[in-house]
């Protein structure tokens, strides 16, 4: 089992409304579907750890976790915008889906297991260094990325992100940090409706238009992505696992499927095995249609695992 699944129950425990898509019936699914196809008994089981205030700190700035951590609510919900809301639970949810990368990062640092996926709520790629928004609260995918630069002193890792909304705080947190090499596609124009022209060097964002087909992702994965990660040579690859990119998807308009998922992934692990020792971080990010997210889950599971 070189393959590590990591979660915790309290990702469930937070909730924006009977109403909101990003809800606890998520991770259910995708667990559902872990069960369903049997590849449940072929990855290791982790609960994950809280996240420290000095985690956080190496992405988040401090006014920000300061002011987040005062309009927690006792009881009921705290909206900090119409789409971003937290209840009692939210950030003890947030700390343990930010300190899954760090038990990711350690394990795979420590060669207990070759990939890890975090199977974890709420999201974070859309949470720059001091704003929630878009579902996230603290930026998974960065505090985990920064952990694995500054506390294992990797000198150079990836960050993938596939999700069908742009990684915007991502983006935020490493623009111009030349250890770090981002690569993504997402539906444009779109939420969040950010892009920058021209992108900091270190940044290989190219939107989409709707409609786009898993196709054409697979030739801008292998045509844009790919020479670029190879010629970096990332020592560890961390994957911001959206699966709202999905044609089933509701809150998104384009073409993917499945197979689409396991083939972007097969890429990667051909690709951090060559330069990374295999190593590579994936945690969820977007992903509502139920169905189409555990089995995309799956997929992307199974070519992590080499099964």
């Amino acid at each position: 089992m070189d393959t590590l699944y990591i979660t915790h129950p309290t990702c469930s425990l937070h909730d924006m409304g009977q109403w909101h898509p990003e809800s606890a019936a998520r991770l259910d699914a995708i667990d559902d579907q872990m069960l369903a196809s049997g590849l449940i008994d072929f990855v290791q089981h982790h609960t994950a750890r809280e996240a420290t205030q000095d985690d956080l700190l190496r992405v988040h700035t401090p006014g920000y976790l300061k002011a987040l951590s005062s309009q927690a609510p006792v009881n009921g919900f705290h909206a900090i915008d119409p789409d971003t809301i937290m209840n009692p639970q939210t950030l003890a949810a947030a700390r343990v889906a930010a300190g899954a990368g760090l038990d990711a990062v350690d394990a795979l640092m420590a060669g207990k297991q070759r990939a890890a996926f975090c199977s974890v709520r709420p999201p974070g790629h859309h949470a720059t260094p001091d704003k929630a928004m878009g579902f996230c609260f603290y930026n998974n995918i960065a505090v985990a990325a920064a952990y694995a630069l500054e506390s294992w002193g990797l000198q150079r890792v990836a960050v993938i992100d596939f999700d069908v909304h742009h990684g915007n705080g991502t983006e935020d947190a490493f623009a111009h940090d030349q250890r770090v090499l981002m690569c993504s596609f997402y539906q444009h124009p779109f939420y969040p409706g950010t892009r920058h022209d021209p992108p900091a060097p270190n940044m290989l964002n190219t939107g989409v238009p709707a409609g786009t087909p898993g196709t054409d992702v697979r030739d801008l994965v292998r045509d844009v992505w790919l020479p670029r990660l190879y010629e970096f040579a990332p020592q560890m690859l961390f994957i911001s696992a959206g699966f709202d990119a999905h044609v089933e998807e509701e809150l998104g308009q384009l073409s993917m499927v499945e197979a689409d998922y396991a083939w972007i992934t097969d890429q990667l692990v051909t690709m951090a095995d060559q330069t990374a020792s295999g190593r590579i971080v994936s945690m969820l990010e977007g992903g509502y249609e139920l169905s189409a997210l555990g089995r995309s889950v799956v997929a992307h599971v199974r070519a992590l695992s080499k099964l």
